[in-house]
């Protein structure tokens, strides 16, 4: 029965965004969420359950949504964020037409940012708005799969270890996801990791990295 409704809490907390963040940044109330999820392990275990082993499952839960351990706390303490507003991107089929002509475009690009991600079948083009207009007219309608405007970017920088720390990118990854923000492209540039997303989640998303490096840092002093 004790291992049914730790693992049941485990389900229900992995499903929830908001319980994963609430456990990881330390302001959770245990009674309450064991109050909130009583119910549904009731239900899923078809029995009666003492909510006191429910809380014991919760505060057991809370060791696996702990982002920053060892080598990552010191990774995302050393990181600093840069932010670039004003952003858009255009994805298109990887022909060698179109890869020719983007080739030709990064001769002669002199706008603020371009970031080019290339996959099988797709490549995405990510410009600062003022050369966007310039970019996307270089294709054809057919050619374009997707294109949207009104977005940002989050540059991280972090130190030479992230190079080698299993987990440090996926930190700032999580931090963003419990937060409920949508990232809509990411990559990494050596010790850098660009973040893609809305404008409208630009100042959420700052707030909620600068918590973790801010609790990062706490945890080196």
């Amino acid at each position: 029965m004790v291992n049914s409704i730790s693992k049941t809490v485990q389900t229900l907390i992995d499903e929830d965004l908001s319980l994963q963040d609430a456990l990881q940044r330390d302001y959770a109330n245990y009674s309450a969420i064991a109050r909130m999820l009583l119910p549904k392990i009731k239900e899923t275990v078809n029995s009666e359950v003492n909510l006191e082993s429910v809380i014991t499952s919760v505060k057991r839960a809370k060791a696996n949504y702990t982002i920053l351990q060892g080598k990552i706390t010191k990774v995302v303490a050393g990181s600093g964020l840069t932010i670039r507003t004003d952003m858009a991107k255009v994805s298109v089929e990887k022909t060698k037409e179109n890869l020719e002509k983007i080739r030709k475009t990064l001769a002669t690009f002199s706008g603020d940012f371009l970031q080019i991600i290339e996959g099988n079948s797709i490549v995405t083009l990510i410009s600062d708005l003022n050369s966007f207009n310039k970019i996307n007219s270089i294709f054809t309608k057919k050619d374009v799969i997707d294109q949207k405007q009104s977005l940002a970017t989050i540059i991280i920088r972090s130190p030479d270890e992230i190079i080698s720390t299993p987990g440090s990118v996926q930190a700032f990854y999580n931090a963003l996801s419990r937060r409920h923000i949508n990232i809509e492209e990411t990559m990494s540039c050596y010790t850098e990791t660009i973040i893609v997303l809305a404008m409208e989640d630009v100042s959420k998303a700052f707030a909620a990295l600068t918590d973790l490096i801010t609790q990062a840092r706490t945890k080196t002093v």
